[in-house]
């Protein structure tokens, strides 16, 4: 089951890479009002003010790197992006929305990606609930891997609110972590959906070795941020 939705999930964002930024940017099925709108807007800016104060760094290693809206953000902290994504539509749109030397691009699946390489910031952006609840324990060793010591995470992810997806969509709070979500062409596809609690997430973080701190904005998001303050060893007696 899991192998197929990851499939599935993968042909979803690769079919979607031309109307992905409509649900950022609130346009076509996502235009909820002017009002609401404007709502998502500001908390959006809330996060990126929060990155912003990270300051200038060296490395960043963005997972998930989409059409490039948050490679962008990352160009204004970051002297090198290093940005991957296991869909070669969206590297295509991210390359030529930015077409930045500072920015080297990897189309690899994340559930087979192998760090190679340590980073000052690891970043990724409504990602962490689209893997499945069995991997997410090996995923976020990786990202830990990722991360130099003394260096940081910063996650962005979605809150459960049904104004934050098409108008076409009905969110529904059923436990249910398999979600159906369609395109402009009414192409329908299997995805994974998790919504996390601020609890839980700093929980499953913590294990994976980060000092971090969780917080909420008033309705959509979810961000999290963490520093790697050693490296585990894992000793043999």
């Amino acid at each position: 089951m899991t192998d197929r939705i990851i499939q599935q999930q993968i042909e979803y964002y690769r079919a979607r890479a031309n109307e992905y930024d409509e649900w950022f940017y609130r346009k076509g099925r996502y235009d909820r009002s002017p009002e609401i709108n404007q709502r998502w807007f500001n908390e959006i800016a809330a996060i990126k003010n929060t990155l912003h104060q990270i300051g200038m760094v060296d490395d960043i290693l963005e997972l998930a790197s989409g059409t490039g809206i948050w490679t962008q953000e990352l160009l204004r902290i970051g002297k090198k992006i290093t940005a991957i994504d296991a869909s070669e539509e969206v590297i295509a749109i991210n390359r030529s929305k930015l077409n930045s030397l500072s920015v080297e691009y990897h189309l690899i699946d994340l559930f087979t990606w192998q760090p190679d390489a340590a980073y000052d910031l690891v970043f990724f952006a409504f990602w962490l609930s689209h893997v499945p609840p069995n991997l997410l324990d090996s995923f976020l060793t990786k990202v830990y891997q990722s991360v130099r010591v003394g260096g940081q995470v910063f996650i962005i992810d979605s809150c459960f609110e049904p104004t934050s997806i098409a108008n076409n969509h009905t969110l529904e709070d059923d436990g249910n972590i398999y979600k159906t979500r369609k395109l402009n062409d009414g192409q329908e596809f299997q995805i994974v959906k998790i919504f996390y609690q601020p609890d839980e997430l700093k929980d499953k973080l913590q294990k994976a070795g980060f000092q971090v701190e969780v917080k909420l904005t008033d309705n959509y998001f979810i961000y999290a941020q963490g520093k790697k303050l050693k490296q585990f060893v894992i000793c043999n007696s």
